[in-house]
């Protein structure tokens, strides 16, 4: 049985000793808000189609519409989701001092939304889209908003597809943004790894590489992680009650 009080404090007096605290967030930081994740049972994205099929990049460029339907009631959850309590509690730490940045797995950015300022999108966003054939890149919210009330695969001006600015199975992370969020977790003295399953390579290798240079790891996610054994602080419980406890008793200190 877990002490949750004594658990929230010792996550917030390690976050007021730390020099260079970072935050790792994954998709069950945007649950609360709405937004269902990849693996769970219950609602998890991948339960319900074979993601290669519909969200490889090779796949896309074949077949672009059964993408389109499939990420249809995503894109609107994403689009009318509001920032959860977890959202303003780490935004409140790093305007405390407290939190360098947030290294995200999530492409809804709610993180901004809510006002962190320093953001690492290391599996890209939704507020950008790029034309497969003619690279240009546009603002995504109109051709999202139309696409929701037809349903018709956005296209360019050239006629080529618009694809969101999202990281599909098979295509490279952002160089300069994972390399920056790389540079952020060797220069940590404290990882703060929140709603991810810890399964997604490779910034699922961000906490590891963090506690192999000698940061501390707070690990706050509802189900267990291959890291659970090395967190100096583990706790399962929900994220949307407790990290603004950890993030008012740090700043309150």
């Amino acid at each position: 049985m877990q002490d949750l009080d004594k658990l929230i404090a010792q996550a917030a007096d390690l976050l007021r000793q730390a020099n260079y605290a970072v935050a790792m967030t994954g998709a069950g930081h945007s649950t609360p808000s709405g937004i269902p994740d990849f693996r769970s049972p219950d609602s998890g994205l991948w339960t319900q189609v074979d993601p290669f099929a519909v969200a490889s990049l090779f796949a896309f460029r074949l077949r672009p519409q059964e993408f389109y339907n499939w990420i249809r009631p995503v894109a609107r959850l994403v689009l009318e989701a509001e920032p959860n309590p977890g959202h303003y509690a780490l935004a409140r730490l790093e305007a405390a001092g407290l939190l360098k940045a947030v290294i995200t797995q999530n492409i809804d950015g709610l993180h901004q939304k809510a006002g962190s300022q320093r953001v690492y999108e290391v599996h890209g966003h939704i507020r950008e889209a790029t034309c497969i054939r003619c690279y240009q890149i546009v603002p995504a919210d109109s051709a999202i908003k139309e696409f929701l009330d037809d349903g018709q695969v956005p296209r360019c001006e050239c006629g080529g597809v618009m694809k969101p600015n999202v990281i599909l199975f098979g295509e490279q992370l952002p160089l300069k943004v994972l390399t920056s969020a790389r540079q952020d977790t060797t220069a940590c003295d404290l990882m703060l790894v929140v709603g991810s399953s810890l399964n997604v390579e490779p910034v699922a290798d961000l906490p590891l590489m963090a506690h192999g240079h000698g940061a501390k790891l707070i690990i706050l996610n509802y189900q267990p992680t291959h890291l659970d054994d090395r967190a100096d602080v583990l706790i399962h419980a929900d994220l949307a009650e407790v990290l603004p406890r950890i993030a008012d008793k740090a700043i309150n200190l």
